[in-house]
C-alpha cells in the first residue's frame, strides 16, 4: 500500500481495481480541517485523465504491474506477438495500445513490455533507433538548401521527414517519441 506521502509524478497506484499513473500532484492545507493532496491521474487501461483529491495520510493500493523483457516476433493483423525471454510463452497485444510505438518494432527486436495482471498494456522502446531507409525520392545534386525535407519510408514501415540528401539504403537515427530525424549513421 502507498500513503499520500509516497505520491510522486509517475507513481502507479490502484483505485477500485483500476491502475492509474500520477501525472501531477499538489499538497495543500485548507483554512480549516486536515491537509489534502490534489492529483491528476491517468487511467493506464484507457488513457483517460481524471482529477482526484485524497486526505493526507490516506492509503491506496499498489497495482499488480510488472515489466518483462520480451522479444517482438511479428505482426498478426492488428495484433503484436511477443515472446517471453525466460518462459518462451507467447503473448498477443493490440497495436493501438502502444500509442504509435509499434511502428518502430522490427521482427526479433527485444523490448520491455508492461504487464497488468499478466496482460500486456504497453511497450518501452529506446528513445532513438537506427533504421534503414527503404523508399524515398532521390535528391537533386547540389540542392542543399537548409531545412528542405522529403518523406522517407523506413524498414519498419514508418514514414518520417528527412533532409533532401538522404537516399535509399542510408541508415538514419530517429527519435521514437517525436518521429524526428536525428542524423545519418
Amino acid at each position: 500500500m502507498y500513503s499520500t506521502t509516497d505520491f510522486r509524478k509517475g507513481l502507479k497506484i490502484e483505485i477500485d481495481g483500476t491502475p492509474f499513473e500520477i501525472i501531477e500532484f499538489q499538497h495543500f492545507k485548507p483554512g480549516k480541517g486536515g491537509a489534502m493532496v490534489r492529483t491528476k491521474l491517468r487511467n493506464i487501461l484507457n488513457g483517460r485523465v481524471l482529477d482526484n483529491t485524497f486526505r493526507s495520510g490516506e492509503k491506496v493500493e499498489r497495482p499488480n504491474l510488472e515489466s518483462r523483457d520480451m522479444q517482438f516476433l511479428y505482426h498478426e493483423g492488428e495484433q503484436l506477438v511477443f515472446m517471453d525471454m525466460t518462459t518462451y510463452d507467447q503473448m498477443h497485444m493490440d497495436a493501438e495500445a502502444t500509442d504509435g510505438k509499434a511502428n518502430y518494432l522490427k521482427d526479433g527486436q527485444e523490448c520491455r513490455v508492461l504487464l497488468y495482471n499478466e496482460k500486456p498494456l504497453d511497450i518501452e522502446i529506446p528513445a532513438s533507433l537506427v533504421l534503414e531507409v527503404t523508399e524515398t525520392e532521390p535528391g537533386a545534386k547540389g540542392d542543399t538548401v537548409s531545412n528542405v525535407t522529403k518523406p522517407a519510408t523506413l524498414e519498419t514501415g514508418v514514414v518520417i521527414q528527412v533532409p533532401i540528401f538522404v537516399n535509399i539504403g542510408d541508415r538514419v537515427k530517429v527519435d521514437t517519441r517525436t518521429n524526428g530525424y536525428l542524423g545519418r549513421e
